[in-house]
């Protein structure tokens, strides 16, 4: 009987390749992290709008309008400067109601800028008329 010895297995190289998968795993991880924590960009002016079943108001509402280059108008007579539109909607103060009318063609800028000045001075009731011919 011969003496017989296993074969030795013959030395393993050491991988010289990284390993990315945990690299992956993690990249993932932090990403979804990253897109859950982006606060969402909000650039709308939050106001309460009348609905069409509110009760009629005893006085008549003052009426708002802008026109196409951005000149305010407040009941047929144009307002000097913004100052004069803040002076007019402190002095309602929820009491009657606001009838905004903007032309097509006016600033985006002038319309919004009014409606964040109506909301930061406590005017609630706002109703956008007119809008009917956009449709």
């Amino acid at each position: 009987m011969r003496n017989v010895r296993p074969a030795v297995p013959a030395e393993a190289e050491p991988l010289n390749q990284l390993n990315m998968t945990p690299l992956i795993d993690v990249m993932l991880v932090l990403i979804i992290m990253l897109i859950v924590t982006i606060p969402k960009a909000n650039h709308s002016v939050g106001m309460d709008m009348p609905t069409p079943g509110d009760a009629a108001r005893a006085t008549p509402p003052q009426t708002l309008e802008v026109d196409f280059d951005g000149t305010l108008w407040w009941n047929g007579a144009q307002l000097a400067s913004r100052t004069a539109l803040e002076e007019r909607l402190m002095a309602l103060k929820g009491q009657d109601s606001v009838h905004l009318r903007a032309n097509g063609l006016a600033p985006y800028q002038v319309v919004a800028g009014v409606l964040s000045s109506a909301q930061r001075l406590g005017v609630r009731n706002i109703a956008m008329v007119g809008n009917e011919r956009f449709q």
